[in-house]
């Protein structure tokens, strides 16, 4: 490997909005924050939820609702 290509590493602290603190390595020299991580996000704690604003998948099922019953009646 070449010598002095390398860009410095800082350790640094990650803290997310749920209250959860990562440790890493980092070029930035200062810590951050984000708005989520692995610890609160839902597809990695199980808890997805879905939100319906104004109907959406009502008005979808109601849409394509003859497709289903062909499909069902072949």
């Amino acid at each position: 490997m070449k010598e002095k290509i390398h860009p410095k590493l800082h350790q640094i602290k990650i803290s997310c909005a749920c209250g959860h603190v990562i440790e890493s390595q980092s070029t930035l020299t200062q810590s951050y924050a984000i708005e989520i991580c692995s610890n609160c996000h839902p597809f990695f704690t199980g808890k997805q939820k879905f939100v319906d604003t104004a109907g959406k998948i009502d008005k979808f099922r109601k849409k394509y609702a003859k497709f289903e019953k062909a499909a069902a009646a072949s």
